[in-house]
C-alpha cells in the first residue's frame, strides 16, 4: 500500500504510524526505545497543566526533553483555559515540538474534575481552552487535539463532537487524532472504523489520525486502508513490542513483517532497562517501572503466561535480569519468522490512552 508522509504544521514524518500518549507509559525511555524500532514521532504520556506550572522535581522532569527525544509531542489535560494555555507555553518553551490537548480520557476521577472527554459534552469550554492554547503558543509548535468519538451514543452527543471538530480545524489546530469510542464506552466493544472513515470524510483534506484496536501492523495497514485516515496513533499495541512500528514500515513497503526473535525481544528490554536506569536515577525507581514494562513484553513470548508469571515474581534487577534470560531463553532454532495477522496479541485493558 503507498501512503502519503504524515505532516502537521511543520512536522513532515516518515511514516503514519506514531506511539501514542499513554498513561503510565510513555515516559522517556519507551519513547526512545520506540524510536530506536522504527517510529518516527512519539507523545509523553498525558499530564495535568497545573503540574506543569507548579515547581518542583515533576515539573522538571516533565519539562526535561533530550536532545534525541525528537520530535516529541507533549499531551496536556486540564479544564481551566488560563492554565491550559501557561502550561502549552512552558511546554514549547522546553523543547516540545507539538502541544495535544486531550479531550479523550474517559477515566472517571478524570471526568469528575470536568477534564478529558467531559469537555466533549462541553464544546464552547473546549473551544475557549483551545483558543487559549494557540494563543499561547503563537505559532510556535503545531497544536493537535485528541478527541473520542462523542461523550455518549446520544445524537447531540455526536452534535457537540461535530462543532468541536469543526471549531479546532477552523481555528487552526493542524491535525485531530479521534477514537473511535465514546467516553462512557471507555474499552467496552469494538471501536467503530465506519466512524473514522465518516470523519475522514467529513474533514476532507485536513489531518485526521485514527486510534483504536491496533495490536499489529496488519491493523495499522488495515485502518489506513478502509478509513483514509491520514495516519495512526498506536497505544496498547506498542507497549512491551516496540517492534510494531519496523513491521508497519516494513509491511507499507510491500515486505513480509518477522517476529522478533526471542534474542531481539531480550536485546530490547535489556536496552529499555539501561535507559530507565539512566532515567530514574536509582535501582528502586528503575524495577518498578521496568517491572511493568516486562509483564508487557512477556506478553509477545510463546508462552506468555509462564512468562508473565515469571516477570511479576522479580524483586530486584537482578532478579528481573535473570527472568530475562529464562523467558527469552535463545535456542538453536531462534531464527526470525514471517508474522501473520494471527500472531497479533490482544493486551489488557489496563493502559489508558483516551
Amino acid at each position: 500500500m503507498s501512503f502519503v508522509p504524515l505532516s502537521f504544521g511543520k512536522l513532515v514524518l516518515g511514516m503514519p504510524a506514531v506511539q501514542a500518549a499513554l498513561s503510565g507509559y510513555s515516559d522517556l525511555p519507551m519513547r526512545l526505545i520506540a524510536r530506536e524500532h522504527g517510529a518516527d514521532y512519539a507523545l509523553n504520556e498525558v499530564v495535568l497543566d497545573e503540574l506543569v506550572l507548579r515547581k518542583g522535581k515533576l515539573r522538571n522532569q516533565i519539562l526535561a526533553v533530550p536532545e534525541q527525544d525528537h520530535p516529541v509531542g507533549g499531551q496536556l489535560m486540564g479544564s481551566l483555559p488560563l492554565t491550559f494555555g501557561l502550561a502549552a507555553r512552558e511546554m514549547v518553551r522546553a523543547g516540545y515540538d507539538v502541544v495535544d490537548i486531550n479531550f479523550g480520557c474517559p477515566v472517571n476521577k478524570v471526568l469528575g474534575r470536568c477534564r478529558g472527554g467531559w469537555l466533549l459534552r462541553e464544546p464552547c469550554n473546549a473551544l475557549v481552552i483551545v483558543d487559549s492554547v494557540l494563543q499561547a503558543v503563537q505559532g510556535d509548535a503545531p497544536v493537535t487535539v485528541k478527541m473520542r468519538r462523542g461523550y455518549d451514543d446520544s445524537a447531540e452527543s455526536e452534535r457537540c463532537f461535530f462543532e468541536i471538530l469543526d471549531g479546532v480545524f477552523l481555528r487552526g489546530v493542524a491535525a485531530v487524532t479521534v477514537h473511535p469510542r465514546s467516553v462512557v464506552q471507555k474499552y467496552v466493544g469494538p471501536s467503530r472504523w465506519e466512524f473514522l472513515a465518516r470523519v475522514k470524510r467529513h474533514a476532507g483534506d485536513r489531518t485526521i489520525l485514527g486510534s483504536g484496536d491496533l495490536f499489529s501492523p496488519f491493523d495499522v495497514v488495515r485502518m489506513l486502508r478502509e478509513t483514509l485516515v491520514d495516519g495512526v496513533t498506536v497505544a496498547r499495541g506498542c507497549i512491551g513490542n516496540p517492534f510494531v512500528f519496523g513491521q508497519v514500515r516494513e509491511l507499507l513497503a510491500g515486505r513480509t513483517p518477522m517476529r522478533p526473535t526471542a534474542l531481539e525481544q531480550a536485546t530490547a528490554l535489556r536496552r529499555h532497562i539501561v535507559l530507565q536506569r539512566a532515567h530514574a536515577g536509582n535501582d528502586r525507581d528503575t524495577l518498578s517501572a521496568m517491572r511493568t514494562h516486562a509483564i508487557k513484553y512477556a506478553q509477545y513470548n510463546d508462552d506468555p503466561v509462564a512468562a508473565r508469571q515469571r516477570m511479576v515474581s522479580v524483586r530486584s534487577l537482578a532478579e528481573l535480569d535473570a527472568a530475562i534470560d529464562a523467558v527469552f531463553a535463545v535456542r538453536d532454532d531462534d531464527r526470525a519468522r514471517p508474522l501473520l495477522p494471527q500472531d497479533a496479541v490482544v493486551p489488557s485493558l489496563s493502559v489508558e490512552a483516551g
